[in-house]
């Protein structure tokens, strides 16, 4: 493969040499790069597979990274998860493996710089097809292709982050035949909890002055002694 991508550029070179046309000469070093990346890439595989086979215990002993960074967004049919990982298009493609099941995935990325790397995802936020999720290895980085089972949009990428989401939520009264200013005396209340003593201060301010208001009759703000 190396010898043939040698020659092809080769070849170019020589194409060149002789071009006279700016345009051509443009289109032909394009492709001459391209071809000299292709023939650098193939010789660090090259390299690593002689390295396997001098030494095959030498991927097992490497230590494993967890992988805790990535990035993800999603189309009308894909959740996509992006990794970087520096060099990872360097290495040969079946040292990159992802295992997918319903609702989970384990990325392993073997002998990159003398590390295996790894990431597990689990409890997917909902069920993906199996068969139709892949990976795609680009430069410095890879990309996790899950396949959904329904063009649903998803809020997380897993049910945790969900449900992380929805314990920060603000508490709303769900009974609407409730006095409205039950749900403000709610929210009053955690954030005296929760606030600090600035915070507890403002509302006690509140508090006073809206007593004074309602001694005098004008007072429009519920009862805040709790506080």
């Amino acid at each position: 493969m190396i010898n043939q991508l040698e020659t092809d550029l080769q070849e170019i070179t020589s194409l060149l040499e002789k071009s006279e046309r700016t345009r051509v000469q443009d289109v032909l070093k394009l492709e001459q790069k391209k071809i000299e990346k292709e023939i650098s890439v193939k010789r660090h595989q090259k390299e690593q597979q002689a390295k396997r086979e001098a030494d095959p215990t030498s991927a097992s002993k490497a230590y494993t990274v967890k992988i805790n960074n990535y990035g993800w967004d999603q189309s009308e049919h894909f959740v996509k998860i992006y990794i970087t990982l520096n060099g990872v298009h360097k290495i040969a493609p079946e040292n990159v493996k992802v295992t997918f099941t319903e609702r989970s995935f384990v990325l392993l990325v073997k002998d990159l710089d003398g590390k295996n790397h790894q990431m597990t995802i689990n409890n997917l936020l909902n069920p993906v097809d199996v068969q139709d999720s892949s990976k795609k290895i680009k430069t410095d980085m890879v990309l996790v292709m899950c396949k959904k089972k329904t063009t649903k949009k998803w809020e997380c990428l897993t049910q945790v982050q969900k449900q992380i989401k929805e314990k920060d939520k603000p508490s709303v009264n769900p009974d609407e035949n409730a006095d409205p200013s039950d749900g403000l005396m709610s929210m009053l209340k955690k954030m005296y909890s929760d606030g600090d003593d600035e915070m507890k201060r403002t509302i006690n301010k509140a508090w006073s002055e809206s007593q004074d208001k309602k001694a005098k009759g004008d007072g429009d703000i519920s009862n805040m002694g709790m506080f």
